[in-house]
């Protein structure tokens, strides 16, 4: 997610983690002897970590990544590329019509009530649901980040039309995919569904009766918003994440409150998307909606095959710019949550369900609302913990009144209990050791270096991976870097800005890029790697402005979904983005299907 406000919201005296990192680097001489004994006993089976810079990347494992990498000669141009033995797909772009045969076609500027009825503009974080297994057809289940006036509607908004414009260009597409004669299209579905930000929606878990969710203007829950990453579930349902939220509240004059500016509520946003002064739920002077931005910033759960069932936000895994959750089933087969918090200087939180998900959901509750939450605090010796955030501990009771209050408010509740600031933790993943993976993207506001971010600010990021006691239910962790990212000139392991990760079954690590400063004149791209060498490879670059993000995957993962965010920034003077392929001379979001040309795994 590129727009990072320069103002910082934690504000707190925890210890930064790259004084952690610092600590922990120069101790790794202990790290490769003692320790390292120390945990093999305290994790039994599991092998103790290592620390990244004892050993060096290699090269991958033969029929791992096999592929000619993408070559940095070439780069930087106005259209996608990919690897020599890849193809790709453009397929729905933003304003194209989910129903193909009776909605509207795309036309810009568009109107509110054909965006109502049309893909939507920020394409990132999506899942591919088969139908009954197939790798032929499914839903794809599509976030929509964010997209600027200028893009949408070339100019400010003007009315509560031009608003709607916007707010139904928000929140979350469900299509029908079809793969014919070894093309994928769209097609028309009754599950295919628009949910925006005027869509009704409905809060479960510790703080759904929370009265800081209710207005004096009594106007019921509706919307979703700033929708970034993503997770999904093993009873098939869908995981979206609201990021950035404060980006659309304003209002002249407003004055934050400790709480509202910990969030970064504020009136420096009122002309950002400027719907505060159109829709009175979006202006934070407006008494009536005192609690508007109280019921954003969650993740929300959608079932993609129950069309007519509203969007569900679970409250129980907390409230702050979520970037994405990660689910695996842990120890006694509890349902565990990994999500980061995109700012600098923020947190990693985890969820585990009190007990194992198909006895809850057997007995008609989700293990989504019953459960803990946790803030992860990073220990110089390469150990961790994680912090229970809940009512019961008595510094949390100083401050807080209820469990809803501490879940509504998550980041200072991280804050009391000591977490450890992070660099923008953005996507995590988990793979099938069992390692979790979470990129920290970057942190302009970094004023000191250290040994793994030797300039300052950190300009470029990293990858940290750590392994849970107890198969993910446990309080204690080991973790180590696994890459730091970095311009090395000429190779493909050049790059920057580590956002989007998914890792599959064979371990291979996906992982995307977000940021402008890719080394050697480079669009944001895609990389593999290979999780036991480290070895890294480029599989595809996208075009100038863009972001690439969003990973889903067929089940027999010969064709992976990827996203190629707000291209050229909406400016045709940079890239006409996909008008290669539909003519169409505005930068258009859109989705492309990768596939190799052996009709292999992709990543191979």
């Amino acid at each position: 997610m590129k727009h990072q406000g320069g103002d910082r919201s934690n504000r707190s005296a925890n210890r930064p983690f790259q004084d952690v990192l610092r600590a922990y680097r120069t101790r790794r001489d202990v790290l490769r002897g003692g320790l390292a004994s120390a945990a093999a006993a305290f994790f039994a089976s599991t092998p103790a970590l290592a620390p990244a810079d004892s050993k060096p990347r290699g090269k991958a494992r033969p029929g791992l990544m096999d592929f000619e990498p993408l070559p940095v000669a070439g780069g930087g141009g106005r259209t996608p590329r990919i690897a020599p033995e890849y193809r790709m797909q453009v397929l729905i772009p933003w304003g194209e019509p989910i129903n193909p045969s009776s909605g509207p076609a795309f036309a810009w500027p568009p109107r509110p009530d054909a965006q109502a009825q049309q893909v939507g503009i920020g394409h990132d974080g999506m899942w591919f649901f088969p139908f009954e297994g197939s790798s032929e057809r499914g839903l794809l289940v599509l976030n929509h980040e964010y997209g600027t006036n200028d893009h949408i509607l070339g100019r400010a908004p003007e009315s509560l039309d031009d608003v709607r414009v916007s707010q139904h260009a928000h929140g979350i597409t469900v299509v029908e995919l079809v793969k014919r004669d070894g093309r994928w299209g769209h097609v028309d579905s009754r599950y295919a569904r628009r949910i925006h930000v005027n869509t009704p929606i409905e809060f479960s878990g510790p703080a759904a009766g929370s009265p800081l969710l209710l207005n004096r203007a009594g106007n019921a829950p509706a919307g979703t918003l700033n929708n970034c990453a993503n997770g999904h579930t093993p009873w098939g349902t869908y995981l979206t994440c609201e990021e950035n939220v404060h980006f659309y509240f304003g209002g002249d004059g407003f004055e934050p409150d400790a709480r509202q500016a910990r969030y970064g509520f504020s009136a420096r946003w009122t002309s950002f998307h400027g719907w505060s002064r159109f829709d009175p739920r979006f202006d934070l002077t407006n008494a009536d909606y005192a609690n508007e931005t109280n019921r954003f910033g969650w993740i929300v759960e959608i079932d993609p095959f129950a069309p007519e069932a509203k969007p569900v936000k679970r409250t129980a895994l907390g409230r702050f710019r979520h970037e994405g959750c990660a689910i695996a089933v842990g120890e006694d087969d509890r349902i565990v949550g990994y999500m980061g918090d995109d700012e600098g200087f923020e947190y990693l939180y985890k969820f585990v369900s009190e007990k194992s998900w198909t006895a809850m959901r057997a007995e008609g509750r989700s293990p989504l609302d019953h459960g803990r939450l946790y803030a992860a605090k990073f220990n110089d010796d390469g150990s961790g913990e994680w912090l229970e955030l809940t009512i019961e501990n008595p510094l949390l009771a100083e401050e807080f009144e209820s469990q809803a209050e501490v879940l509504m408010f998550a980041r200072r509740a991280a804050d009391i209990v000591g977490a450890t600031p992070m660099d923008r933790p953005e996507w995590t993943t988990v793979g099938p050791d069992e390692h979790v993976y979470c990129s920290l993207t970057n942190n302009a506001r970094r004023s000191e270096p250290d040994a793994a971010n030797p300039t300052a600010p950190n300009r470029h990021g990293h990858i940290i991976r750590w392994r849970d006691e107890r198969r993910h239910i446990g309080t204690r962790f080991e973790w180590e870097i696994f890459l730091i990212a970095e311009e090395t000139h000429g190779t493909e392991e050049s790059f920057s800005s580590p956002d989007g990760l998914w890792a599959d079954p064979d371990g291979r690590l996906f992982i995307q890029t977000d940021g402008n400063g890719q080394a050697d004149g480079l669009n944001d791209q895609m990389l593999v790697a290979d999780t036991e060498s480290g070895e890294v490879k480029r599989l595809f670059e996208g075009v100038p402005g863009c972001e690439v993000t969003g990973i889903a995957v067929t089940p027999d993962r010969r064709t992976m979904f990827i996203n190629v965010q707000h291209p050229g920034n909406g400016n045709p003077a940079q890239t006409s983005f996909p008008n290669e392929f539909d003519g169409i001379t505005i930068p258009r979001d859109a989705t492309i299907a990768i596939s190799r040309t052996d009709g292999g795994i992709v990543g191979s």
